[in-house]
């Protein structure tokens, strides 16, 4: 089975992170008068006259007309801000080549690993700037042949494939697709051998697998569709349901969720790959789940409880006859495997197979063996284990990064997986399961000399005395003298674990000079479940803390110093940002939030926000609770008479997971409020969501117009060479 990915994803806030260039020796106060925030006539935003009450505090939103998302005035004022955020983009003079070199390195064709269903073996490619990968594929030795392009579902390329499924004997594929990078999807059925469509479009499908039941019929999830708006209602009961071929939607049976006693934000259903069991795991919020089983092989089975409360994350990774293989963080906080039969699998019948250890674990399976990858201070380390528990070997990497699962089906004997980090492309390998040995199936063909550059790791100390890691990627050679323009990168929360990995567009950023740091700071899955809850609720200030130490780290070493340093983040990571600048205004040149949840006070009435509140609290939940989240809460933390860092807010007018209310609201803030000269942009990319299926060109205009206004605000005249 492959490793199946766990439940919370669906509902993260996940997004999507030469020579020295030339630089002048004035901070960015020197920097043109015609491109300074006291010359930029920002478009008035009107102030309402909102007020709400919190445990007898009121608190006024004057820009809660930003929220509705369908009324003209909101849109003339997206148009309005555009306008002039383009405008300064534009006058910067290297934009055009940060873009042109962008396009060069992002030029190269890019292959994914290949995965076998039925008679054919497929693969994602892109032939280097199609704004979307193909799939394509190949009998046999035979030659290959192009089974689906997304570049053909719109003119613009901004519809996108997200999921692909084959049925059990490869004969059937179902895909969905997001259109303007929305998390609703549409799933289509079709023949995979003539590529016929078999069936009207399954409509309103959203954070959803697609899981099939032999060649019959498949399971899915989403919600009932929202009254108002899809884009930023709130969506709080999620279902799963069972499709079968040949019926209209409408038939399609309810499996799980849609009664007061089984209300549930996040549930997926999937199939062993045996077609035997039916697994259920349901969750309230992005951490926690329950768990059940129905056994296929009889008629009308019941769901059998697994789990029936919320304490852990824990599912089913494969199974042999009866015999159920768990992965859980149950009284383990770093996660084990433990073994179960079918017909009692509750944890008092559960069985340690591969114990817990003191890094954090995560489990696949694929020719017959189970491989647990652990990470040793965010770095991959990979064990291949048989199905009874012994450990057979510990899989050579080339070297200090990340490696993807490998992973497959049961009868293959050739598994694939990558490996890479920030300054080595993605590399291919293959690993024969019953050897134990990896060979080279494909380097990348990226225009990046690694031995160019070096990535070392760093432990810093963050406020409280926490020893937090940090990766900092630079150009050999690199002279520690305080004026490297460097990007720091954070995320910080839901379990998410930042582990290195190459990005074309840093690679572009390294390239022009540039140093690009991330620390692991808490909040996220690094050092497993406790490093999580060390950054949540009324502890989500030591994320902020960690990421504040990891700037002063990269300012006292002199790698860079506050003139020339920009922070990064992205969903999570923009609240991060937003945080970090109004907490610390004087601590950096440049601040990018992107997709931010900034309005912390109102995150969760927002599509499927409510599940975030593990990580967060709610301003409703106690009087504690809301004054804390007030007190770092972005939008309202602007303070007028500050001098806030040059901003370029980014978002996107389609994103329905961090609707772009936040983002909205944040940039009138800080246009209202700004004391200094630094400029507050905000970038709204029309007809995208929240970064995935963002079409290649959009990503590349993107990255040059970050890149280009953190450079030139920095105060760098020109690029090198």
């Amino acid at each position: 089975m492959k490793k199946l990915t766990s439940l919370a994803v669906v509902g993260l806030l996940v997004a999507c992170s030469g020579e020295s260039p030339e630089q002048s020796q004035a901070a960015s106060g020197d920097i043109a008068a015609n491109n300074s925030a006291a010359t930029i006539a920002y478009p008035e935003t009107r102030e309402g006259e909102t007020v709400d009450t919190y445990f007898g505090t009121d608190v006024a939103d004057p820009y809660r007309w930003l929220e509705d998302d369908r009324s003209e005035e909101t849109g003339a004022w997206v148009e309005a801000q555009n306008a002039v955020t383009f405008n300064y983009l534009e006058s910067i003079p290297y934009r055009e080549k940060v873009k042109t070199r962008l396009e060069s390195l992002w030029n190269y064709e890019k292959v994914g690993r290949p995965f076998t269903e039925g008679e054919y073996t497929y693969f994602y490619r892109n032939d280097g700037l199609q704004d979307q990968y193909v799939v394509w594929r190949r009998k046999g030795d035979g030659e290959a042949e192009v089974f689906l392009d997304p570049n053909q579902f719109s003119e613009d390329g901004t519809t996108s494939l997200a999921t692909l499924s084959f049925s059990k004997d490869g004969s059937i594929a179902a895909y969905s697709i997001s259109e303007g990078g929305s998390d609703w999807r549409k799933i289509i059925v079709m023949d995979a051998e003539s590529k016929e469509v078999l069936e009207e479009p399954l409509v309103d499908v959203k954070f959803s697998g697609i899981s099939w039941k032999g060649n019959e019929g498949f399971y899915y999830s989403s919600y009932d569709k929202p009254t108002g708006s899809e884009l930023s209602a709130k969506t709080d009961q999620h279902k799963l349901y069972y499709h079968k071929l040949g019926e209209p939607q409408t038939e399609d049976r309810l499996v799980y969720g849609g009664t007061p006693e089984q209300k549930r934000r996040y549930v997926q259903g999937y199939v062993t790959e045996d077609d035997r069991f039916l697994v259920i795991a349901g969750a309230k919020s992005t951490s926690g789940n329950d768990l059940y089983i129905r056994d296929l092989s009889k008629q009308a089975a019941p769901l059998v409880p697994v789990l029936e409360d919320f304490e852990s994350d824990t599912y089913v990774i494969d199974n042999v006859g009866s015999k159920l293989y768990l992965v859980t963080n149950r009284d383990a906080p770093n996660k084990k495997i433990v073994t179960v039969d079918a017909s009692d699998p509750t944890p008092q019948n559960w069985a340690d197979l591969i114990p817990e250890t003191e890094n954090v674990l995560t489990a696949s399976t694929g020719g017959g063996y189970i491989f647990a990858e652990y990470m040793v201070d965010a770095l991959s380390k990979v064990y291949q284990f048989s199905y009874d528990g012994k450990r057979l070997r510990e899989i050579e990497l080339p070297g200090p990064g990340s490696a993807t699962s490998i992973s497959g089906k049961r009868e293959d004997d050739t598994l694939y997986y990558s490996f890479t980090n920030y300054k080595t492309p993605s590399t291919i390998f293959a690993f024969d399961a019953d050897k134990g040995e990896s060979t080279v199936y494909r380097k990348s063909g990226a225009d990046f000399d690694s031995e160019l550059y070096e990535s070392t790791q760093v432990f810093y100390t963050s406020a409280d005395g926490t020893r937090v890691p940090m990766m900092i990627t630079h150009k050999k050679g690199l002279e520690l003298d305080g004026k490297n323009p460097t990007i720091l990168y954070g995320y910080g929360g839901f379990n998410s674990s930042q582990t290195p990995r190459f990005s074309i567009a840093n690679a572009a950023w390294l390239k022009l000079g540039g140093v690009y740091a991330v620390p692991n700071i808490r909040g996220g899955g690094e050092y497993g479940k406790e490093w999580h809850k060390a950054g949540t609720k009324l502890q989500k200030q030591n994320v902020f803390d960690d990421f504040i130490a990891a700037a002063e780290f990269l300012i006292d070493k002199k790698y860079t110093s506050s003139d020339y340093l920009a922070i990064r983040g992205g969903s999570n990571g923009g609240l991060l940002v937003g945080a970090v600048m109004t907490q610390r205004p004087d601590l950096v040149q440049v601040a990018l939030p992107a997709v931010g949840v900034m309005d912390m006070l109102r995150y969760h009435t927002f599509t499927a926000g409510a599940g975030w509140a593990y990580d967060y609290g709610t301003a409703e939940e106690s009087r504690e609770m809301f004054e804390y989240l007030k007190g770092y809460s972005p939008v309202h933390n602007v303070r007028a008479g500050v001098e806030y860092p040059a901003t370029l807010v980014t978002t996107a007018d389609h994103d329905d997971r961090v609707v772009p209310a936040h983002s909205f609201k944040f940039a009138a803030e800080l246009q209202a409020k700004q004391a200094g000269a630094a400029p507050t942009l905000i970038r709204i990319e029309t007809n995208a969501g929240h970064g995935a299926g963002t079409p290649v060109s959009k990503s590349i205009e993107q990255y040059a117009d970050i890149f280009s206004f953190t450079l030139f605000n920095m105060g760098v005249k020109s690029l090198p060479n």
